[in-house]
């Protein structure tokens, strides 16, 4: 019997965290376990209490919970790393290779591939530094699913909307089978 694919989801601080809910719910539905990390940011949008009712394992700090090393447990037990959102903070985080919080030091530990689903204001996208960090961590390895062109919660129009589930799931689907 195959050992079932562990998907460590990342959930930062963007209004688009609550498609994290979804995303939870379909890979469960996919056969996956998912191991839900939230900044304490994401928990301004969106509940720890949500995720682990849709069946995720949710962790929200360096020392909370049973794990007593959960940044390298988890970066152990991850067949794919997914942060989506991925917020411009978290995107020049990885860049800049810092290890502040549990989803920073799960990213630097793991030797599994690692998915950044970026949502943000427009403006904030296709700011040079952050399309320069996006450069550098594709030249690491980090593959990106792009935002895409809609209306933003701060009302502007623009790349910057968060990628559709569907093509988040098939994404994960394709890295990890």
């Amino acid at each position: 019997m195959a050992k079932q694919k562990t998907i460590v989801l990342g959930v930062t601080g963007s209004v688009a965290a609550y498609k994290s809910a979804d995303l939870v719910r379909r890979l469960i539905e996919k056969g996956f376990k998912v191991s839900a990390i939230m900044t304490q940011e994401a928990e301004r949008f969106i509940t720890p209490l949500t995720l682990s009712s849709l069946g995720a394992e949710v962790h929200r700090g360096l020392f909370d919970g049973p794990m007593v090393m959960p940044h390298i447990d988890l970066a152990k037990q991850a067949d794919l790393v997914v942060v989506a959102p991925a917020t411009a903070n978290i995107i020049g985080k990885f860049a800049c290779g810092l290890a502040d919080d549990l989803l920073t030091c799960v990213v630097l530990g793991t030797k599994a591939p690692i998915l950044l689903v970026p949502a943000m204001n427009v403006e904030m996208y296709q700011n040079k530094i952050v399309q320069d960090n996006c450069a550098k961590l594709k030249k690491f390895g980090f593959s990106f699913i792009d935002p895409i062109v809609g209306k933003l919660a701060c009302g502007d129009f623009g790349a910057g909307h968060i990628a559709d589930v569907d093509e988040i799931v098939k994404k994960i689907l394709k890295v990890v089978g």
